[in-house]
């Protein structure tokens, strides 16, 4: 018997699950144990179709906020609330030195090199 995966998201009612147990059909394998679930297969069947709708959309806020007829501060919102479920990545600010910074500003054409080097001077 073959379920989808939305369906075993609906007979959990949204509460945490493990897999037990594994089947390889073809090669008439099955495999016990705790298996850990991936992070994305966690969300909402709603919210894993809101992060695959913004990564077709190459991250586009105002995309999404046409498809989903939402406003920029709510796409804003429910990115930030599935971003706090998943602790998939640890994101740390990067303080730049001032030598970066005024290097990436060159990069940018914002300066001239040699307004680079009268900053650091």
């Amino acid at each position: 018997m073959e379920h989808s995966w939305q369906k075993l998201l609906s007979m959990t009612g949204g509460k945490k699950f493990v897999i037990t147990q594994v089947r390889v059909p073809e090669d008439n394998i099955t495999i016990e144990g705790y298996f850990q679930l991936p992070p994305f297969a966690e969300l909402s069947m709603e919210d894993q179709i809101f992060i695959a709708a913004f990564i077709k959309t190459n991250g586009s806020i105002k995309q999404m906020e046409s498809i989903f007829n939402i406003s920029y501060p709510t796409v804003k919102n429910r990115l930030n609330r599935i971003a706090n479920q998943l602790d998939i990545v640890d994101v740390t600010v990067k303080v730049s030195s001032p030598i970066s910074s005024v290097l990436d500003r060159i990069e940018r054409g914002e300066i001239t090199v040699s307004d680079a080097l009268k900053e650091m001077e």
